[in-house]
């Protein structure tokens, strides 16, 4: 137990205050945030997937269908009003032989042996599965990536990697400016081998991201809180509504992003409208309202 980081704890929505940080999207009711402390949230979903494959008699089970749009959460990432980060499905305009993954664009996922052909050394690499949480990895070339795989920085080949799931090249969520592709690779190769309280990260995106542009953002305990709240992940939620909420750091509000992927697009949304449901009844309540006065 000493060396494990503390297991997810989800407060409720209604502790955290919340804001839009364009000013441009409205929603009927109270904006929320979530706050946690969290563990690493790669592991205990790829011990569950090694299981499976060990029952299947395989290495890694067969590649299930995957269709982005319909799993994963369109979102912007805000500092202060910079956008840092976004997965947005409007304006993708890849040619629709390139959409075998259905998102089409940037956000298409190709299976490990087609991503290999697109990998340079230095590029980012996010492996995606229904119900899982995306995985990470730094390509270095050789056919290999390093990654943050259950506490320990290691370096494997990319199809080992990504145990069956699909993938795409992750270099345009972020929109920080790239280190050269020769700092990126030896900034993942320093690494290997790192594990348990050597690491700096806490789940295997932060590392990536932290090996292709080198900001402590990243890392765990990379800034200071203060109190404030200046990032901000704006959710969309369809029909021209979105939902934002705001987090002291980039690490937070990571984690936050990656349990939207895992529990899917549907729940996401189900989750918001339920919040926002109570909220709004609450608010038409004139006893509860007495009561809060």
């Amino acid at each position: 137990m000493g060396n494990q980081m503390e297991k997810l704890t989800h407060l409720n929505y209604k502790e955290v205050p919340t804001a839009d940080p364009t000013g441009m999207d409205r929603d009927e009711g109270p904006r929320i945030g979530v706050s946690y402390i969290f563990s690493n949230d790669d592991d205990e979903l790829e011990q569950q997937q090694d299981s499976v494959a060990q029952n299947m008699g395989s290495e890694h089970p067969a590649p299930q269908p995957y269709d982005p749009r319909l799993q994963e959460v369109e979102c912007s990432v805000y500092y202060r009003d910079e956008c840092i980060y976004q997965k947005s499905f409007s304006g993708d305009d890849a040619p629709t032989e390139e959409r075998d993954g259905g998102g089409g664009g940037h956000l298409t996922t190709y299976t490990p042996e087609n991503l290999l052909n697109r990998c340079k050394p230095g590029d980012l690499v996010e492996f995606v599965c229904q119900a899982q949480y995306p995985h990470w990895a730094v390509y270095v070339g050789d056919f290999q990536v390093v990654h943050l795989h259950r506490l320990e920085v290691v370096n494997s080949f990319l199809t080992d990697a990504s145990q069956g799931r699909r993938g795409r090249i992750a270099n345009s969520l972020y929109r920080y400016k790239s280190l050269s592709p020769a700092t990126v690779v030896r900034n993942a190769l320093e690494q290997v081998g790192c594990k348990d309280r050597e690491l700096s990260w806490r789940n295997s995106e932060c590392f990536a991201a932290w090996c292709r542009y080198g900001k402590r953002e990243f890392k765990i305990g990379g800034e200071l809180r203060i109190g404030k709240q200046p990032y901000r992940l704006q959710i969309r939620l369809g029909d021209k509504r979105s939902h934002t909420l705001e987090f002291q750091s980039l690490e937070d509000l990571i984690m936050e992003k990656r349990r939207n992927d895992q529990i899917g697009r549907a729940a996401v949304i189900q989750e918001l409208s339920s919040h926002l449901q109570a909220a709004e009844e609450e608010a038409d309540d004139p006893v509860a309202q007495t009561a809060a006065e």
